[in-house]
């Protein structure tokens, strides 16, 4: 049994110091800011409240370095085993307080013991998000191939092999007290004929109502769609249309899962959120950003203002639903060239800039130019918002919630990642780095 009484990777002293430098200089532009929003009708104590509230979970499998097809360039102090992935999450919940949660990847994460997981993870100040599984990839020992498909194979025992694995993530689920399933799947065909789109989709459907029976009364399961890859060709859930069907075929407790990467490029991402937000089928983000494709990039690194805009979404929706609209927020990066712990903290405060610029949007001034049709106006009402530099309130909200106004200077003073690469051993490059 591991020793579930936690030592702080990073102590609060470390925290402290740091803030103590810049705390008066973060007070005096939080009550600038607080005075030039007073006289927009804004109370930044409001905004900031709802900033403090936020959280996003971090994903297991973004601790460790990703890469491309052709190689993986390795950190050294990179997690080995899912329990030193917990010890670097729980440095970034200690550096941030906005990540308290964990999203685990089956076969991936699997342990001998998850009472141990739990108690390990809970000592760190950590819980558990949704649960992933995969059957899009062939693991050791596995009797029957993924390669032509798993939920949707033409083979029956293929496709129950698969109905298995979910319903035994659902169970592991359950010992960590999580309480959703997130199903992406890479099935698909990459020549023209390989497929029957239509039957391929029924198949998809059956295999899906035995999953969704095994869901507990207070589960829901996530949807998530992705327009191309591994298959070329076709894809069996390829948008948010496809999606959103089967959802609502399946019941209310199934629900749309939205990937930033998984759209074709130019695709209105915003108007998807409205869209299942609208319907009661948006059932969270994995957040990331992109420039071709899948690409993983650290969230509202390249696209800032679509981030933006996608939070205006959420509030909207939260504005008309207070009590009823819960989506699930997750990250879901891949970090080929940073330190992983670094790039989760940045993307991080980028979500959260987001989210505060959406929520200083003048909303009754936006709807009355959207009615008048004054185009150039209600625009101008969001880049009001978005144009606002909120990062006073999200130091000043660091600073209450007891995490480092400065997360990366703290994390990268107190030598966490050197510290971890004396003691944990450094895996050899390789080819075919995708995460």
């Amino acid at each position: 049994m591991r020793n579930t009484v936690a030592t702080p990777a990073i102590t609060p002293d470390q925290i402290d110091t740091s803030n103590a430098r810049l705390e008066a200089e973060a007070v005096r532009d939080y009550a600038h800011l607080g005075e030039q929003l007073a006289r927009r009708g804004i109370d930044v104590e409001a905004v900031l409240a709802e900033v403090m509230a936020f959280s996003v979970a971090v994903p297991s499998w973004g601790l460790g370095t990703g890469g491309t097809r052709f190689g993986r360039y390795p950190i050294a102090g990179g997690p080995n085993t899912l329990f030193e992935k917990i010890e670097d999450c729980a440095v970034i919940q200690q550096l941030t307080q906005a990540t308290p949660r964990v999203s685990l990847h089956f076969p991936w994460d699997k342990v001998k013991d998850y009472d141990e997981l739990k108690g390990f993870a809970a000592a760190q100040g950590l819980g558990f998000d949704a649960v992933n599984s995969n059957t899009f990839q062939d693991q050791a020992g596995q009797g029957l191939s993924y390669k032509f498909g798993s939920l949707t194979h033409a083979d029956a025992a293929t496709r129950q092999q698969a109905i298995d694995h979910n319903l035994e993530c659902i169970e592991i689920g359950q010992k960590l007290d999580a309480k959703a399933l997130t199903v992406w799947l890479g099935d698909g065909s990459n020549f023209a004929g390989q497929s029957d789109f239509t039957r391929a989709l029924e198949r998809y459907l059956d295999s899906m109502a035995v999953v969704y029976a095994g869901l507990p009364d207070d589960w829901r399961v996530f949807m998530e769609h992705k327009l191309y890859e591994p298959a070329f060709y076709s894809t069996v859930i390829q948008d948010w249309g496809t999606s959103i069907l089967c959802a609502q075929k399946l019941g209310p407790k199934a629900q749309c899962l939205v990937d930033l990467g998984h759209h074709a490029p130019n695709v209105n991402i915003e108007m998807i959120v409205a869209r299942l937000s609208q319907f009661g089928k948006l059932g969270g983000f994995h957040f990331n950003d992109s420039k071709y494709g899948d690409d993983d990039l650290d969230a509202g690194s390249v696209n800032p203002f679509q981030l933006f805009l996608v939070f205006n979404e959420l509030v909207e929706a939260k504005s008309r639903d207070p009590h009823g609209f819960d989506p699930a927020y997750m990250l879901d990066q891949s970090h080929n060239i940073t330190d992983p712990i670094e790039s989760l903290m940045m993307s991080v405060g980028s979500i959260e800039q987001a989210l505060t610029r959406a929520l200083l949007i003048d909303r009754v001034t936006l709807r009355g130019y959207q009615d008048g049709n004054d185009p150039l106006m209600a625009h101008a009402t969001l880049k009001e918002a978005y144009d606002t530099d909120v990062r006073p309130i999200l130091k000043i909200a660091r600073l209450r919630v007891g995490a480092a106004i400065d997360p990366v200077g703290v994390y990268r003073a107190s030598g966490y990642r050197a510290q971890k690469a004396a003691i944990r051993i450094t895996q050899g490059a390789t080819g075919g780095g995708i995460v």
